[in-house]
C-alpha cells in the first residue's frame, strides 16, 4: 500500500468520480482505476460502489478514508519536520 495510491483513494472519495480524480491528481483515469482496483485486491475489500454516474464509498471505504486521512496528515508532518532538520 503505497501513499500515492491512499491520495488516489481520497480523491475518489472527495470527488465521486474517477475522471474527475485522475484529473487532479494529474494521471491518467485507467492508470488511477487500476491502481485503485489493485488495492482493493489487495486488501480483500471493495472501497467504492461503482456506477454510470461515479462512485461511493462503502462502508470498508469509508472506514479506509477515515485512516487514509490520518496517515497522510502524519506523513506531512513528518515530511515538515525532517525539512527542519535537513534546513
Amino acid at each position: 500500500m503505497d501513499l500515492y495510491v491512499m491520495r488516489y483513494v481520497l480523491a475518489v472519495a472527495d470527488l465521486g468520480n474517477f475522471s474527475l480524480a485522475a484529473q487532479s491528481c494529474h494521471v491518467g483515469q485507467p492508470a488511477l482505476s487500476q491502481q485503485v482496483a489493485k488495492l482493493e485486491k489487495e486488501l480483500g475489500v471493495t472501497l467504492f460502489y461503482r456506477n454510470a454516474r461515479g462512485a461511493v464509498l462503502t462502508e470498508a471505504g469509508r472506514e479506509f478514508v477515515l485512516r487514509a486521512r490520518e496517515i497522510l496528515q502524519k506523513a506531512q508532518s513528518l515530511e515538515e519536520e525532517m525539512a527542519f532538520y535537513a534546513g
